[in-house]
């Protein structure tokens, strides 16, 4: 293996919106135009409401092509499009290694790497396509198309443990061609983040509140629909407790419409579209986290709130259960029980030493982990280890 030798890196992925693994790619990238290797970005368009990363993110110069036909829903005549222009793009680029992030892209751009003749075809999973809370037919599709794309692929790494488990259960794939790389963040900015009272006057929030913070997509599935009940039991018990809602998607008007219905619009406060790097300001405003996602990869939001020094709630999912340890960084309790929500949280609120020491422990388990840089240095090594075989 020449770790002195410069590749040629293409990185595939439907979206650019405000996202998980949109920030795990663009931090990739990153580290590999830093250590002089050449990066191409093939993505789709990213319209609405879930923003547009590549607007909002301060990056070294490196290539971007948008393929229109890469989109994020079913169409067959699109999807079949999309792989034959990337069939024709990697065959004229000649690149030493494709990797494509989620199922859409990571189906068709591993299809059609393979197809070209790329020799090091890669892919990741952030999140499945496959879950308990889609059709059926869906998952059996996800589930074949998933398979069949694995064969043409030398390495598929994933973002959690649990993702690996529940593709090897799915038989998409055996183990052996998985590995766990955590998705990096710049966790230094959020290990320094600190209360700001000009920011949360800014935001509405009483300078003695007691604040829960989201950090979700306004979307379907990510918890909005456990966030309110939990919610409505809670604000009457605690007179100075305040929700933070960290950004936007379809589903805000119905959010807003909501809450007045409840009377409980004078205790949310929505930052909307937070550029990546000033999520730590936010996040720090805040004395704990509740992440009610029933579909995820390993919560990004979660470590986030800890390496901040604050706890976090969420259901016992996906890889969520890899960074809340129960009782220790915070809570986990069964998905979609709201009473258990409101139950842990009241241990919280009620305890801020309790904060105090769950936040810090979350600290000292993520700070090193997560960090962007040794994501970025595994996956460069493990394309280098691929193209010397």
């Amino acid at each position: 293996m020449n770790s002195d030798k410069k590749m040629k890196i293409c990185h595939v992925i439907t979206r650019m919106i405000v996202g998980g693994a949109q920030e795990n790619t663009l931090l990739t990238i990153k580290g590999h135009v830093e250590k002089g290797h050449e990066c191409v970005l093939v993505t789709g368009f990213s319209p609405g409401r879930e923003g547009e990363l590549l607007k909002n993110v301060d990056l070294p110069e490196f290539r971007i092509e948008t393929f229109p036909d890469l989109v994020r829903e079913l169409s067959p005549l699109r999807d079949f499009m999309a792989f034959l222009r990337l069939k024709k793009f990697f065959k004229k680029e000649k690149f030493d290694v494709v990797h494509t992030h989620s199922s859409k892209a990571g189906i068709i751009g591993r299809l059609a790497a393979h197809a070209a003749g790329v020799p090091v075809v890669v892919h990741t999973v952030h999140g499945q396509a496959f879950h308990p809370y889609e059709k059926w037919w869906k998952n059996k599709l996800y589930i074949t198309l998933e398979h069949f794309a694995a064969n043409w692929c030398d390495r598929i790494y994933a973002v959690a443990q649990a993702m690996i488990d529940q593709c090897v259960d799915a038989g998409v794939a055996p183990r052996s061609k998985y590995q766990v790389v955590y998705s990096g963040m710049d966790t230094s900015a959020f290990d320094s983040a600190k209360r700001e009272p000009d920011l949360r006057r800014k935001l509405g929030i009483p300078e003695e509140a007691v604040v829960v913070v989201t950090v979700a997509r306004l979307f379907e599935l990510k918890g909005y629909e456990f966030v309110l009940p939990a919610a409505k039991k809670l604000i009457p018990q605690y007179e100075n407790l305040h929700f933070l809602v960290v950004g936007d998607g379809p589903m805000h008007d119905e959010l807003l419409s909501s809450l007045k219905a409840d009377n409980m619009d004078d205790r949310f406060h929505f930052a909307g579209l937070v550029p990546p790097h000033e999520v730590c300001r936010y996040i720090a405003q805040a004395d704990m986290l509740w992440h009610l996602s029933l579909r995820e990869g390993l919560p990004r939001s979660v470590v986030q709130a800890l390496a901040t020094g604050i706890p976090a709630v969420g259901f016992h999912l996906d890889g969520t259960p890899e960074v809340v340890i129960n009782g220790k960084t915070g809570f986990t309790v069964t998905p979609e029980s709201v009473d258990e929500v409101i139950d842990v949280s009241r241990k919280l609120l009620d305890d801020k030493d309790l904060r105090a020491r769950m936040g810090e422990c979350g600290k000292a388990l993520v700070l090193e982990r997560f960090n962007w840089r040794k994501m970025s240095d595994i996956l460069e090594k493990e394309y280098l280890r691929l193209l010397s075989r």
